[in-house]
């Protein structure tokens, strides 16, 4: 398994060459560097441990500090670690880009999803709605929880049972996503559908437990055509102020 850290910059939309539109998130992931490697023999797994993004040293905490030191970095903001032997053959302090994937490759992303308060049972475990008719009395509430259904509970509660509380603000992983394009020159992903967090939320992109590789995506590239509509304003714009100074200029000879 192989991964890299990075954050989340917002989502966008690209169009392949048949026209269809696929909406991307953006996950930018300057050079990871890597800070630690558990092996087997001194661990029990095998395991890179990668740092993201230099914190400030006045920020940083002295046991980080030391931990960054051992491989000559600076303190990292996001440290996490990505198991298996995929990245075994690094060294410390190497760094890690995104051209370890390419287009086509499959991955999970794991994130921290948007906090979203105090929320019911109906928003937050998507239960039933009881009968809406006025003599109900019972739209959105939770219904029945200490017996279930069975007499025999006394009254208790079982662990995990559904209720209203606190939604969002977890770690969650959205698996089986496309990598449609990757750029290493400005270090970011183009990964097909939604990751978890909000924007500027930190992510570990890593490869799919559960499927392999699909055949890239061609997309189209509107940079020529950018670039001539951009130099036709410029050649309008400079063209203007001319006309107008030679229009004058005829106008006033002609009063004279």
């Amino acid at each position: 398994m192989k991964g890299i850290l990075g954050r989340k910059i917002g989502m966008t939309q690209v169009f392949t060459e048949d026209g269809v539109l696929i909406p991307v998130t953006v996950v930018e992931a300057t050079p990871n560097i890597v800070l630690q490697k558990k092996t087997v023999e001194n661990d029990g797994y095998e395991a890179v441990q990668l740092g993201f993004e230099d914190v400030k040293e006045r920020r940083a905490t002295k046991a980080s500090k030391g931990h960054a030191a051992k491989v000559n970095t600076a303190p990292k903001k996001f440290a996490r670690e990505i198991r298996g032997n995929g990245m075994t053959d690094l060294e410390l302090g190497a760094e890690v880009k995104v051209d370890i994937f390419e287009a086509g490759d499959i991955v999970d992303v794991t994130g921290t999803s948007k906090g979203k308060g105090f929320m019911g049972t109906v928003v937050r475990n998507n239960a039933s709605i009881g009968p809406k008719s006025h003599g109900s009395g019972h739209h959105r509430h939770i219904g029945s929880l200490a017996t279930g259904g069975i007499t025999s509970r006394k009254g208790k509660i079982d662990k995990g049972t559904v209720m209203a509380g606190q939604e969002g603000g977890y770690k969650t992983t959205n698996q089986n996503l496309e990598i449609i394009k990757v750029d290493a020159n400005e270090n970011y992903l183009l990964i097909k559908g939604n990751v978890p967090g909000p924007k500027k939320g930190l992510v570990i992109v890593k490869s799919a437990v559960k499927k392999t590789k699909k055949d890239a995506e061609i997309l189209v590239s509107y940079e020529d055509e950018v670039v001539e509509e951009v130099v036709e304003e410029v050649v309008a714009t400079e063209a203007e102020p001319v006309v107008e100074e030679v229009a004058s200029e005829t106008s006033d000879a002609k009063e004279e």
